[in-house]
């Protein structure tokens, strides 16, 4: 009788297990979307990358067709595209794991355009278990153009497998263009200003630090020459000294590294710690012996950068040209040479980053701190930023009429951490604000009006991966 009873209370179990799996509902569907309806390609650009994306990581390879369709270009002649077109289609493979992959659009050189030609890209098909989402199609024109916005535009912050809340990636974005431009923060090491003044910037995603040592002979420099415990160049946990990162507003006149002067006795020797290998903030790659000795010298078109590891006893050189198309030109160590970074000056609006900004131990005393999810407005681009709170008007009834009464400030921060809640005491869960947004007027005169829908476990968004919403108010 026992067995008999235990027979029954087991079978139950199975029934109730079999039930509970009935009665769970299906997974949402899982759809392969375009980032944008359109986008622009202007005259200077020579290639450009489009991203497919599913609403989640699949737990197999999706495969997505993409047809072509032009008008006023031939492929091969006027263009091609990484994967190479077959019979007007491409493509592409989203890796099991992953949200996305891309493919390349190559302009040809030496070609006269008017700019009304334009490729459409349509989705066809996406292989099981992803389906066509409703931004199916892509329109690319060969000019530049004024978006009228994007809703459940994802930034792609994330690299690889790393947490969200310590994303690799810095992400620029072009609101006029629907383009984003991720780069990883690691990928540099000095930044040389492009405008009348001779400035040069540290990294502040990477949480680097400098200090100056009193030489000018590069090659003498030595670990004998700073003191790692009263100078750590590292911060964190309420350590740090604001006087070894570049000031947090973004002021040049305020850098690390002094006015670059003609005289070159003027020009002293810095000790970086990069602080991109070991963690925001740390010893790169967790040893003395890792810190990079510098020197920059003033020439008639730009710099003349020396550098070396400070065990070395003699440094590399890197020639600067000045380029007015960007802010900064961009240096790294790693590659000995230049790379690109920042997109031209004008071609971005907002960066998403992770940013070394200060905090408050005190009332009158200040470390610094390191963000992530922060938000950085190009103010040396000419991009200007207001706050709005949903209080004073929504983000729908915000119209061109409200655009008058709007203060606008050239200010790099006012986006900041702001806009988002990452928890802890009194914080609330993390996610995106939603008693705000934000009205930003490109360096021509657009005006968009910009929300955050979500960015972590409080809100149903991914960290690292938050989705934003803008709308064209006014056209310059």
């Amino acid at each position: 009788m026992k067995r008999f009873y235990s027979f029954l209370v087991l079978l139950a179990i199975a029934g109730s297990i079999v039930s509970c799996k009935k009665d769970d509902p299906p997974a949402p569907d899982n759809f392969a979307n375009f980032e944008s309806a359109s986008q622009g390609i202007d005259e200077a650009t020579t290639e450009v990358s489009f991203a497919v994306k599913l609403s989640r990581a699949a737990d197999k390879d999706v495969t997505v067709n993409v047809q072509l369709q032009d008008s006023g270009v031939v492929y091969s002649t006027h263009y091609t595209t990484v994967p190479a077109a077959s019979n007007g289609a491409l493509s592409i493979t989203i890796p099991a794991g992953s949200t996305s992959a891309s493919f390349k659009l190559k302009k040809a050189s030496d070609i006269f355009l008017s700019g009304s030609e334009y490729v459409n890209f349509t989705i066809q098909s996406a292989s099981t278990p992803a389906k066509v989402g409703s931004t199916a199609a892509l329109k690319v024109l060969f000019s530049s153009i004024v978006s009228k916005g994007a809703a459940n535009f994802q930034l792609s912050g994330i690299a690889g497998s790393e947490a969200g809340s310590s994303a690799a990636n810095s992400v620029f974005v072009d609101l006029s263009n629907n383009k984003q431009t991720p780069v990883l923060r690691a990928s540099w090491d000095l930044g040389f200003y492009t405008g009348n003044e001779f400035r040069v910037i540290i990294n502040n995603t990477t949480g680097a630090n400098a200090v100056k040592v009193n030489k000018t002979d590069i090659n003498s420099v030595s670990l004998a020459d700073i003191n790692l415990t009263t100078t750590p160049l590292t911060f964190g946990q309420g350590e740090g000294d604001l006087a070894f990162v570049d000031d947090v507003t973004g002021d040049l006149t305020k850098t690390v590294i002094g006015e670059v002067s003609a005289n070159d006795a003027d020009n002293k020797v810095y000790i970086i710690n990069r602080a991109n290998g070991g963690g925001f903030g740390s010893l790169y790659a967790g040893t003395a012996d890792s810190l990079i000795k510098v020197r920059v010298l003033k020439t008639a078109t730009g710099y003349t950068l020396q550098y070396a590891s400070i065990k070395e006893t003699t440094f590399k050189t890197v020639i600067i040209t000045k380029n007015t198309s960007y802010n900064f030109q961009h240096v790294s160590f790693n590659k000995g040479a230049e790379v690109t970074v920042q997109p031209t000056k004008g071609a971005w609006d907002i960066e998403w980053t992770y940013n070394t900004y200060k905090t408050a131990l005190s009332a009158d005393a200040y470390v610094p701190y390191a963000y992530p999810d922060f938000v950085l407005v190009n103010d040396k681009g000419g991009v200007k930023v207001a706050q709005i709170l949903t209080t004073t008007k929504t983000y729908d009834a915000y119209a061109e009429a409200d655009i008058v009464s709007t203060t606008f400030a050239a200010d790099r921060n006012l986006i900041g951490s702001s806009w988002r809640s990452t928890g802890g005491p009194g914080g609330g869960a993390t996610g995106a604000k939603t008693d705000r947004f934000y009205v930003i007027k490109d360096a021509v005169g657009n005006v968009y009006k910009l929300k955050f829908i979500s960015m972590g476990a409080g809100d149903g968004g991914t960290r690292g991966k938050p989705v934003i919403e803008y709308a064209l108010v006014k056209k310059s």
